[in-house]
């Protein structure tokens, strides 16, 4: 998604698709983490 979205953005000099660019790149940094969290939450010692 960030590959096609950076290309129609270098073709068309478009500032709203450089922004989602920009947003989806912040959203793919913060999926780890988050996933991080939620496993974190949902350990259980093994009995």
């Amino acid at each position: 998604m960030l590959k096609f979205t950076w290309s129609v953005f270098s073709k068309t000099g478009n500032i709203e698709t450089y922004l989602l660019l920009k947003e989806l790149e912040r959203e793919g940094q913060n999926i780890p983490d988050q996933q991080m969290d939620d496993l974190a939450e949902s350990d259980s010692p093994i009995s």
